[in-house]
């Protein structure tokens, strides 16, 4: 049985203080035994989110890593770094860290390929922009992009790959992929693993959605055979929201 999760993906908010009363307000909300319930705060505040939550089973996550193990790239943490503070998985390839900060496919596999070695399981998003999606291309990008990244590794190495389908078109615009078009999606990248790897690690896979997911739309995208889950971000900065998400799973 494929593990359900549920990732909040905080980006760059909340300072120090904010950062504490959300985690407070987390807290109050419950914990969720039967399943995973994630938050990815700012780099910064990572080990301020882990004491907080020393005795939640709310996991703590990143957002991003360098590729190397350490050197001369100011401003950048390593995997290293993120295992030092017992932080254990971390966000991989979202939209704005193609479109912003220039990640290609190439950099993403190195990414990986880097946290994978230091025992850091990763969420790998992907995802076609609206005109992929209006020209018909976005089975071939989604493809294009799982396969540049990951089909270098074995399926032991997959195991420990949380996929988040993410069409750029509906992340943080109030638009959502219909839960038929978030379904069509997701089989057709369990089918790809499955070509690749066997159906056995295809359905082991979680897979999650991302794009304005809400507490009015959640449950309906969640029904959905092969949607396991979601990322999510605007939604996810207001705990009465995120965990009205997470009871939809």
């Amino acid at each position: 049985m494929r593990t359900k999760i549920v990732a909040g993906n905080w980006k760059m908010n909340n300072d120090l203080a904010e950062t504490q009363t959300l985690i407070e307000q987390l807290i109050q909300q419950g914990d969720f035994s039967n399943k995973r319930v994630m938050i990815a705060p700012t780099a910064v505040h990572l080990s301020a989110a882990k004491s907080a939550l020393s005795a939640s089973k709310i996991e703590v996550v990143a957002q991003n890593m360098h590729q190397a193990e350490a050197g001369a790239y100011t401003g950048e943490i390593s995997g290293k770094m993120l295992k030092g503070i017992d932080v254990n998985t971390v966000i991989l390839g979202h939209s704005e860290r193609r479109a912003y900060f220039g990640e290609t496919d190439a950099i993403l596999e190195e990414k990986v390929a880097a946290a994978l070695k230091q025992d850091i399981e990763v969420i790998f998003c992907f995802g076609e922009e609206l005109e992929d999606r209006k020209a018909g291309n976005h089975f071939e990008v989604v493809a294009s992009q799982i396969k540049n990244a990951l089909f270098a590794l074995d399926a032991a190495a997959l195991k420990h790959i949380i996929l988040a389908y993410e069409p750029v078109w509906a992340i943080g615009t109030g638009e959502t992929a219909s839960p038929e078009q978030a379904q069509e999606m997701h089989a057709f990248i369990r089918n790809l693993l499955a070509e690749k790897y066997g159906e056995a690690t295809a359905q082991a896979t979680s897979i999650l959605y991302g794009g304005s997911v809400k507490p009015n739309n959640a449950q309906e995208i969640f029904s959905k055979a092969d949607v396991d889950g979601g990322l999510i971000g605007g939604a996810s900065l207001k705990a009465e929201d995120f965990f009205a998400i997470v009871k939809s799973l």
